[in-house]
């Protein structure tokens, strides 16, 4: 089993793999006690090779891989991408260029919502993995042969799974549609996690905008002592004792100690009561305020109820993931607004749901019940109904 130790050896692989027309990535990492992602193994394959990389070796040097991962004649192929591109976002300040998500492109050619690696394994390259080393603690060295048995097959699978998938994306015609998918994947905003920011996390329940302001300067504050001690956040202070802090109010370091179940030293006690009290100290007009939630009209509830029993029966007929095309908030503004600003009605989801969605709302087509399946038929001119103009200039 081949696993590379030195920067020697990672570089004789990634220049060989530069050649290949893709190579296929998996990563394996440690967060439960970090902040980052602590990076502990990576698995890549050509179509001739594959090999497993210690990240932890002591003479290794990463450099050749991500230069690999930059290349751009070669596409990175993974599997559910996100935190994988993360680690590498964070590593390298890029995500890895071209990109290819296998779970995406299922999604997009109906193989389901979120459709797992196992199932696809199953389905595509008809074999099965040893699921014994899933739990395993990679950070733990010396691995063992059956744990890279285990990691590799994350890569080798994945060849076969790509090359399917794309020859399906090819047929169906959706080779487009995966590439506007992956859009969101590469842009480097993805993995931004501005401190300032993280108080959109939390479930404040009121709309007392002093307390808002609380709780949102306590959010950052907590994101910058997470980020700067690689500590996950609720390490530093857990989402409930934050928002308790915040109803109480402390703006001194022996207040913040005397709060029950809070566990924090004294530095970062003086910290959190200086934080409260400039939040205090903010003009009235500075304080920030949650959106208004949309009132929709009275009535409503059931146009949505058929809207998503619609699309529903457009995403089977489609072969499409139903969470691709559009979610129950996207459901709510068509039913109240033809024009309402949402992906559903642009592009090839206008076209899979979006034009039946508007028919559906206007009369123009029913919904019925035949032999225990929905069916959808037309009543009044379908093919009237064109893309709205506001939704049609967003592309």
């Amino acid at each position: 089993m081949t696993l590379l130790t030195t920067t020697a050896e990672l570089k004789e692989l990634c220049n060989e793999l530069a050649g290949e027309d893709y190579v296929t990535i998996d990563t394996e990492f440690m967060r439960d006690r970090t902040y980052w992602p602590k990076l502990c193994l990576v698995q890549i394959a050509g179509q001739s090779r594959f090999a497993a990389i210690d990240p932890m070796a002591e003479d290794i040097d990463l450099q050749p891989l991500f230069d690999l991962l930059a290349e751009p004649g070669v596409v990175k192929v993974f599997h559910a991408c996100r935190q994988d591109v993360e680690i590498f976002y964070n590593l390298t300040g890029r995500t890895p260029s071209p990109l290819f998500d296998t779970q995406l492109a299922a999604m997009v050619l109906g193989y389901g919502d979120e459709v797992g690696y196992d199932a696809l394994v199953t389905e595509i390259a008809k074999a099965r993995i040893d699921k014994s080393s899933r739990f395993t603690d990679w950070s733990h060295r010396p691995l063992s042969e059956q744990q890279l048995t285990y990691a590799l097959a994350d890569v080798t699978h994945l060849r076969v799974i790509y090359e399917t998938l794309c020859a399906e994306l090819e047929r169906a015609g959706r080779t487009d549609w995966a590439a506007e998918e992956l859009l969101n994947l590469t842009s480097p905003e993805t993995y931004e996690q501005p401190p300032e920011l993280a108080w959109k996390r939390l479930k404040i329940r009121t709309k007392d905008p002093r307390f808002i302001a609380i709780a949102k300067a306590l959010a950052t504050w907590r994101e910058e002592e997470a980020q700067g001690r690689d500590l996950p956040r609720n390490r530093i202070l857990r989402d409930d004792l934050l928002l308790e802090v915040a109803a109480n109010r402390p703006t001194k370091q022996e207040e913040v100690l005397k709060i029950r179940r809070i566990s924090v030293d004294k530095r970062s006690a003086a910290s959190i009561a200086a934080t409260i009290q400039a939040a205090l100290d903010l003009p009235k007009e500075q304080l920030p305020r949650l959106p208004k939630p949309q009132r929709l009209p009275r009535g409503i509830g059931p146009v949505v109820d058929l809207l998503r029993v619609l699309l529903k029966h457009q995403c089977e007929e489609h072969e499409v993931a139903q969470r691709l095309v559009a979610n129950t908030g996207d459901l709510e503004q068509i039913a109240a607004d033809d024009r309402a600003d949402v992906r559903a009605l642009r592009g090839w989801r206008f076209d899979v749901f979006g034009r039946a969605a508007l028919a559906l709302k206007h009369g123009a087509l029913g919904l019925a019940i035949a032999d225990g399946k929905i069916t959808v038929f037309p009543m009044d001119g379908l093919e009237a109904h064109a893309p709205p103009p506001k939704a049609a200039s967003h592309g």
